[in-house]
């Protein structure tokens, strides 16, 4: 598997450049993973297929949907690939590099962790600015929009937004100075971590059902549900900056609720 992977790694950095691969690679794999996982959940609401596990009993309409995904395709052809291309030399001076040998697995898994902590706790404070007066007004607000959410409204953002709260997610490489394969890597697990919390649907196979502390759809769609300052609910991939700052008052007062009257 290894020698597979290190073969398939000398052809992409034989045939294309530094550039090449950490802009518009990098732009290719994040617009494929999210597409692809997000998509499936416009499906499962248009069809009412396992409806269920539906955490809202409320659809989003297919032109609240369309809407949806054409802003994505301006944002992220307007705002993220050009935040890219601008970012390259700044993490080619923070020593990320492509080259052979590739990082072990130790290293990779050791960086995403770290990564991980790091996101969680920049997007937490972000997150909560955002929910001040003036913030959620004329920024926040447009993420907001969808109180039903489904997993593309995972980046239906503000264009501030998207810069603002990117910057939690590339903080951790930007310190580690990471190889193009981890930065890659923690890319897809971060898409496919924030548009599962964004899906709408609880599911057995959830992570949240087995990873201690995961947030997950369940834990984010009260967020969403909730208008302005009183949502609670900030954090972005585990829960527990929620649990120190007492934000999470609301949605464990509910939950209490809930298993009292069963």
């Amino acid at each position: 598997m290894a020698a597979l992977l290190e073969s398939a790694w000398q052809y992409l950095i034989t045939n294309f450049s530094d550039f090449q691969l950490a802009c518009i690679g990098s732009f290719i794999i994040h617009e494929s993973v999210f597409f692809l996982s997000g998509l499936p959940f416009i499906l499962l609401e248009r069809a009412g297929w396992l409806s269920k596990y539906k955490i809202q009993a409320k659809n989003n309409s297919p032109a609240a949907q369309g809407k949806c995904i054409s802003r994505l395709l301006l944002y992220h052809f307007g705002v993220n690939l050009p935040v890219m291309l601008v970012s390259y030399p700044v993490f080619k001076r923070m020593g990320m590099r492509s080259t052979l040998p590739l990082p072990s697995w130790k290293v990779v898994f050791g960086q995403i962790i770290f990564y991980f902590i790091i996101e969680d706790f920049v997007f937490y404070w972000g997150h909560r600015i955002l929910h001040t007066k003036w913030l959620y007004k004329n920024v926040h607000s447009v993420h907001h929009e969808y109180a039903t959410p489904f997993g593309l409204t995972s980046e239906y953002a503000h264009p501030a937004e998207i810069l603002f709260l990117g910057f939690a997610t590339i903080v951790g490489p930007a310190l580690t100075g990471p190889h193009l394969f981890t930065l890659w890597l923690w890319m897809v697990v971060r898409v496919l971590e924030t548009v599962e919390a964004h899906c709408g649907y609880h599911f057995p196979w959830s992570p949240s059902n087995f990873i201690p502390l995961y947030g997950g759809a369940y834990f984010h769609d009260y967020h969403h549900r909730l208008l302005y300052t009183k949502s609670g609910n900030y954090s972005s991939t585990f829960t527990y900056m929620d649990w120190i700052f007492g934000t999470d008052k609301g949605f464990r007062n509910l939950e209490a609720i809930k298993k009292a009257e069963n």
